[in-house]
């Protein structure tokens, strides 16, 4: 008896592709349509707040569901019954009841960490069920599976899936490209590229890696730091059904612009008394008291003082540390999210900030986009991003809100307005509008010709002529030469005197 025919393996191997696949990037469509053929709902290409449900994933997931538990009913009689099976065979039925047993009680998840009416210290009680499944389809007597998962494992991983699926979902909104590839760098900042490594190995180990956010101001870095932070594995606890950190503070943020250089220090690596003036007594620092599970946030980390710098580095290198005042090593144990506006680079050329720090947080870097990036490649973004903020400031009048505030946009900054502020100014605009019926940039857009250049460049704003034009117009108001230029951009003279832009030349000058 065979153990499976050529249709349920090239099912299951879909199956086992779309389980391990990042669900925010258009790759998951491909293996959803090729798992269910005719079956198959057509959709949007990503999945964003404005497309789905919040509470339900797409159509062909439980589609897939629906699909899949018949047969895995069916191949577990079969490999009871000792059919003919080949490893690479296992492990795809390995696969299979993975996905099933995570959409099974993936309802069950929501609930425990999102829903409301679950009595304390009773959300997770469903792990017995969870181990009666497992045992159903995982432990067959006289079978020996060769991946050798383990079910507590398995539980806590699940609930971190979950969990970080809810938590990016719901903080980086938007259907654009830009945004479904923000939300998919994201999940890599969690699970790495190959989720399969990470159940093996890396699990227990992603603390280790400090994340690097940049982007400009507004754009969403603490919403993506918050994502990830809130999103890190915790072991679960079978003898008393809890996982570790939970109820503990797990997200500690510092925003180093608003503190003076010395509370920087005293927050982040805590303080002896009489260390400094205004040290009355001890003090613990966040990343003493961030358990293992936890993330520390240094929020506007281009502002960060050079000795502290030192130190921080120090702690990236060898997990240690000491509070000011003190001589004594402490261990961090959790993960470090910095985050910054500023252009490293140009900080590190001016002495500003150490090439060595900036090389040791850039093993895992994410630049958010700005928001006029997002409209220039989808312009219902902008839509979508006023309705999810007027939900938030308006409640049921959302919509209302939504219309009012749209209809002001283009009566007085039109389509091409670029959001220097990013949501940040958004959200200001909105509860300008709902308040004044008003609303007047604070910041309007630079008048430096060559920074407006890189406004319009960064937001794509630009046809390929008018980039050529604006360039070698730039680049002649350096030169003051044809010939020059020319040589510069690999172009004729007479080509470069035809691009040049009068009007912006004399802006340049």
């Amino acid at each position: 008896m065979a153990f499976l025919n050529s249709s349920e393996r090239a099912f299951l191997r879909a199956v086992s592709e779309f389980s391990y696949c990042n669900p925010f990037l258009p790759e998951h469509t491909e293996f959803e349509r090729a798992a269910l053929g005719s079956e198959y709902v057509q959709g949007e290409p990503v999945w964003s707040q404005q497309v789905e449900n919040p509470e339900k994933p797409r159509e062909n997931v439980w589609r897939i569901f629906a699909k899949l538990e018949p047969l895995a009913k069916e191949l577990r009689t079969r490999v009871a019954q000792g059919a003919a099976t080949r490893a690479s065979d296992l492990v795809l039925y390995e696969d299979a009841i993975l996905h099933l047993l995570y959409q099974r009680f993936y309802p069950r998840f929501y609930a425990a960490s999102f829903g409301s009416g679950v009595r304390p210290g009773m959300q997770w009680a469903f792990y017995r069920e969870f181990l009666q499944d497992w045992r159903a389809f995982l432990e067959i007597d006289g079978v020996r599976l060769p991946s050798g998962h383990q079910p507590a494992l398995t539980f806590s991983i699940f609930r971190q899936i979950q969990r970080a699926f809810e938590q990016i979902f719901r903080d980086v909104i938007g259907g654009s490209m830009p945004a479904a590839r923000l939300r998919g760098a994201i999940w890599q900042s969690v699970f790495t590229h190959d989720m399969r490594r990470y159940r093996r190995t890396l699990y227990s180990r992603m603390g280790e890696f400090a994340t690097l956010i940049t982007g400009p101001s507004g754009s969403g870095k603490e919403l993506v730091a918050r994502a990830i932070g809130l999103s890190r594995w915790a072991p679960f606890r079978e003898r008393d059904m809890t996982f570790a950190g939970d109820g503990a503070e797990t997200f500690l943020p510092i925003n180093i612009s608003a503190l003076s250089q010395t509370l920087v220090e005293s927050e982040l690596f805590g303080h002896r008394r009489g260390s400094f003036t205004g040290a009355a007594g001890d003090r613990k620092g966040w990343l003493e008291t961030c358990p293992a599970e936890g993330s520390v946030f240094l929020d506007e980390l281009g502002e960060l003082d050079a000795s502290i710098q030192v130190k921080l580095l120090r702690v990236i290198e060898t997990r240690t540390f000491h509070r000011v005042g003190d001589t004594a090593s402490l261990v961090f144990s959790g993960k470090l999210i910095a985050a910054t506006n500023r252009d490293l680079a140009v900080q590190i050329g001016k002495g500003a900030f150490r090439e060595d720090l900036y090389f040791r947080l850039c093993s895992d870097q994410i630049t958010t986009p700005s928001l006029a990036e997002q409209i220039a490649d989808s312009p219902q973004v902008l839509g979508e991003a006023v309705h999810y903020m007027a939900r938030r400031v308006a409640g049921d009048d959302a919509e209302e809100l939504t219309a009012d505030v749209m209809r002001w946009i283009g009566a007085n900054l039109g389509d091409t307005y670029r959001w220097p502020g990013n949501y940040r100014e958004l959200d200001q605009c909105i509860k300008n509008v709902l308040i004044r019926r008003d609303y007047r940039p604070a910041r309007l857009r630079s008048s430096d010709p060559t920074e407006r250049m890189c406004e319009d460049f960064r937001a794509g704003g630009l046809t390929a002529d008018q980039l050529v034009s604006r360039y070698a117009t730039v680049v002649y108001g350096q030169t003051r030469s044809y010939e020059e230029t020319g040589r510069r951009l690999g172009m004729d003279r007479r080509t470069v005197k035809a691009k040049v832009d009068r009007a912006l030349l004399e802006g340049l000058r």
